[in-house]
């Protein structure tokens, strides 16, 4: 399979872009986007045809390690290789679960107390899926990787703002995103009538972006070379190459007829005086139970 073909799959770009595969000249700190390996825990059934990719956008701020501090953006995604199925599911960050080894606490407080793993761990109790892998980008790694990678175009279903991180907002129909707003697009929340669920589907909308951005440079001369050489110097990884190209093969065989996209439901509620989300278990579980042996959840 050749590279042009890895690249032209509408999931690849979208999961890539966003951790530097894809970005043609790459100028984004290794430290600012990392992929690690899962350490699955003894006893557990994997189901070895479906690959489960968990993407943590990390709050950290300069200076700050983007592994120990809390996820702002969760989306984990399957795999199927022998289908071509596929499918995301969002997580909103404020969810308030029980955290293996610590107690109960927001979802995206697991990144800071135990890295990547103990996110990975968090994740699996709320939905029952166990990720292969975990790769963790900050928002200053994303918004560089954006300003590198060109405008993207979402398609905005309804105007929102924020008068901190977009004083004048995003309008309503086609938006045309890069650097900064695509990091702002993604991230706000409260002026979204749905809050957290809102904002975890916007950021499936930027995949989406990323997707079609990939497959309109994917026959430039050299974007895919630079991008592939951008890989080696600017993700983090102990992932070793050649597993890194089984990923991609995995990745290219999805067909972009078989993939669905899910944000976990559920209710706001106040603990302690904070607000946080009361994530619907059950769903949650059910769409775990779905998508485990062949990444397809039957609905929303």
């Amino acid at each position: 399979m050749t590279i042009k073909r890895i690249l032209r799959t509408g999931l690849l770009a979208a999961v890539l872009a966003v951790t530097a595969f894809v970005v043609p000249n790459g100028s984004v700190a290794p430290t600012y986007v990392t992929l690690v390996k899962f350490e699955h825990a003894e006893g557990v059934d994997t189901e070895p045809d479906v690959l489960w990719i968990l993407a943590v956008g990390s709050d950290a701020r300069r200076g700050q390690n983007p592994l120990r501090s809390r996820g702002d953006t969760l989306q984990l995604v399957g795999i199927d290789t022998r289908t071509g199925a596929a499918t995301t599911i969002g997580i909103p960050r404020d969810s308030w679960v029980s955290i293996p080894g610590v107690g109960s606490n927001r979802v995206n407080a697991a990144l800071f107390f135990g890295g990547p793993q103990l996110m990975g761990e968090t994740v699996a109790g709320l939905v029952g899926i166990e990720p292969d892998y975990v790769f963790v980008a900050s928002f200053w790694g994303v918004e560089q990787i954006a300003k590198d990678v060109g405008p993207i175009t979402v398609d905005n279903p309804v105007s929102f703002s924020d008068p901190y991180l977009k004083p004048k907002g995003f309008q309503k129909g086609e938006v045309v995103l890069s650097g900064y707003n695509v990091v702002s697009f993604a991230r706000i929340r409260k002026n979204l009538a749905g809050g957290d669920f809102d904002r975890s589907a916007n950021q499936q909308r930027v995949l989406k972006g990323f997707q079609a951005k990939a497959a309109e440079n994917a026959d430039k001369p050299g974007w895919i070379e630079n991008g592939v050489l951008s890989v080696l110097d600017n993700v983090h990884t102990s992932v070793s190459p050649s597993e890194l190209f089984e990923i991609a093969q995995a990745i290219a065989q999805v067909d972009p007829k078989k993939i669905t996209n899910c944000v976990v439901p559920g209710g706001i509620g106040n603990i302690g005086g904070a607000s946080v989300v009361i994530p619907n278990t059950s769903t949650a579980r059910r769409y775990g139970d779905d998508a485990r042996k062949d990444a397809t959840i039957k609905r929303c």
